[in-house]
Order: C-alpha cells, then sequence, then structure tokens
C-alpha cells in the first residue's frame, strides 16, 4: 500500500526555512576559488560529482538519494553511492533544499570518510543555485554546507525576477546553434542570474545553468558543457540512472524510466528524512547551528549511521565531522 507524506508545512516553518536560506546566502562565494577553474581546459581536475533524489512511483514517502563521483575529463564513474531514504513533509517550490539535501550533505561525509581521495572538486546539482526566488537554491544550500564548488543545473526555466518563457525567451533559445551556446538569463533587475545552455549539438531544449558556490557562472558553464555526452551533465544523469536501478534492485520495482521527470512533475514528492526516522512535517535529519535555530533537528534514535541518536551540527563554511 503506498505511503503518503505530510501536508504543506506550517507557515512558522516556511519562516524559519526563509531566515535559514538568507542566512546560508551570506556565505555563497560566486567567483572561482580554485586554479583549475580559471584554466580553459580545466587542468588539474580530475574528479567531478553528481547528486540525486529519486522517488518511488506511487510512493511519496520512499526516494532513493545518490551521490556519484566521475573522472575528468573520461567521465567514467569512480564512486557510487546510493540509499533508501523516507520523506515527511511535501515539495514546496523554492524550499527543495529542506527535503533533499541531508541525505546528500550525509552522502558528502560518509565519502569523506570513507574514501576522501575520491572526493569531488566541483558537484554537479539537478536544481538551480542563484537562479531562485530568493537567491538560494538547492545547488547553494548544497556547496555551503559541504564546502564544495557547486553548480546548478535545472531542466526548465524557474520563472522569477521577470524571467519568462515567452516567445522572446523561445525565440532565443531556437538561435541557439550548436552545444555550447548560450545567453545570459538577466532578470528585471538587471542581474544575470545564469545562463541557458545548449549542451549537446542534437538537443532542443537548453539546460538552465547557475552558481551554486564557491565557482564562476562562466567557469559552471563551460564545465557543464564539457560534462555532457548526452543533454544532462554526466554526473547527474549517472546519479539518476543508478539511483533507479538501486530503487528497481531493491524494491522490486519495474520499468522505472532511466531519466527522471521534470522537476515541475516532482511536485508531489516530499521532503527527505532518513529511513526509519520520525514523519512529523517539521522535522528532517540535521541541525544547522549558524546564529539561528534550525528546524532540521534529529531526534529520533533510530536514524541510520554515521549519526544514530546524534545531532549532526554544521557550521560554515566547513562541514563539521561528528
Amino acid at each position: 500500500m503506498a505511503r503518503k507524506a505530510a501536508g504543506r508545512p506550517q507557515e512558522e516553518t516556511l519562516s524559519l526555512w526563509k531566515r535559514e536560506q538568507a542566512l546560508l546566502k551570506t556565505l555563497v562565494v560566486d567567483r572561482d576559488t580554485e586554479a583549475w577553474q580559471r584554466d580553459l581546459a580545466f587542468s588539474g581536475l580530475q574528479r567531478v560529482g553528481g547528486v540525486d533524489v529519486s522517488f518511488v512511483k506511487g510512493d511519496s514517502v520512499s526516494a532513493c538519494a545518490s551521490l556519484v563521483v566521475l573522472s575528468y575529463p573520461e567521465l567514467e564513474v569512480m564512486y557510487e553511492d546510493c540509499r533508501m531514504v523516507s520523506l515527511t513533509a511535501p515539495y514546496v517550490s523554492g524550499f527543495l533544499a529542506f527535503r533533499e539535501v541531508p541525505f546528500l550533505v550525509d552522502a558528502v561525509q560518509q565519502l569523506r570518510e570513507k574514501e576522501p581521495r575520491l572526493m569531488p572538486q566541483v558537484l554537479f546539482v539537478d536544481g538551480n543555485g542563484v537562479l531562485h526566488h530568493r537567491g538560494f537554491g538547492v545547488a547553494c544550500h548544497l556547496g555551503v554546507l559541504t564546502d564544495l564548488p557547486c553548480i546548478g543545473v535545472a531542466k526548465k526555466l524557474l520563472q522569477v525576477d521577470g524571467l519568462e518563457n515567452n516567445a522572446l525567451h523561445k525565440e532565443k533559445i531556437r538561435l541557439l546553434k550548436g552545444g555550447g551556446d548560450s545567453f545570459p538569463l538577466m532578470g528585471g533587475s538587471g542581474t544575470v542570474l545564469g545562463m541557458a545552455l545548449k549542451s549537446h549539438d542534437h538537443s532542443t531544449k537548453p539546460l538552465y545553468v547557475s552558481v551554486g558556490h564557491k565557482m564562476s557562472l562562466e567557469a559552471a558553464v563551460r564545465l557543464t558543457h564539457g560534462c555532457c555526452k548526452f543533454r544532462i551533465p554526466e554526473p547527474v544523469r549517472q546519479a539518476d540512472i543508478r539511483s533507479r536501478d538501486y530503487i528497481r534492485r531493491t524494491l522490486g520495482v519495474q520499468g522505472a524510466p532511466a531519466l527522471r521527470p521534470e522537476r515541475s512533475k516532482k511536485a508531489q514528492r516530499p521532503k527527505a528524512c532518513p529511513q526509519g526516522a520520525s514523519e512529523e512535517p517539521a522535522v528532517s535529519c540535521c541541525v544547522i547551528n549558524c546564529s539561528v535555530k534550525s528546524t532540521w533537528q534529529r531526534t529520533e534514535p533510530t536514524c541510520p549511521s554515521p549519526c544514530e541518536g546524534a545531532i549532526l551540527e554544521v557550521h560554515p563554511p566547513a562541514l563539521a565531522v561528528i
């Protein structure tokens, strides 16, 4: 029997989330911080990561969180970690991080502890960075909490700050001729929030690339194009494929598609929390201590390792070790 997640969080919870976003936003770095980012050939870049949360069809509680690390420039999988998680709250536009990021932070922490030599030098995230209602999307959130360079790559245009998927926008897309062609996404405020990128010669729809953390937009766009064997960057594509395969093998779910649907079809997907944890809508798996009390506090002693019965405290910009 399919399980259903809790309803929309209370306004008090949403207000806390907004405060947390505003606080963590001050820690975002939107410029290149590594030598390899400033090199046109990305000399020195050896490992690129991708994350994904895939959902079980007909079940709004069960999901699979995955992290993969690929070699660069070969784009061969060097590491993968997939795990089933349980969800407790619904998807709320603008707050994707509060249902998905706790598991992805945990996956990065596990990799740091188990195989530090395989830590990715950059993470690709299926979602937005500064191209967001409040300038702090899931790619920014994950970047700040892990202190890793992050790139937000979305498949659909988030219509914020006056950006619209109108006739003019579609005409600009039509004028993108070859893989690597792009145009800026300038909002009504005059700020360039991201780039629309034709990621592959045969793609008819662009990707929407935005800064997550510790990387410039120009470098993020170039690297995204360099990681695309198909339309979707290979790190995200592999994370998605492997998480879906893990669901099939673990639950016996048949016929799951290789690539998950567009973000708009995820509107009913709930907020993530580790399997066996409390299913109260305002509770997730971590707490972030950044001068305001977060709503992400783990209270269940049944949470899976590495922090059974403990609280994971993240002190930006570095990820604290329990």
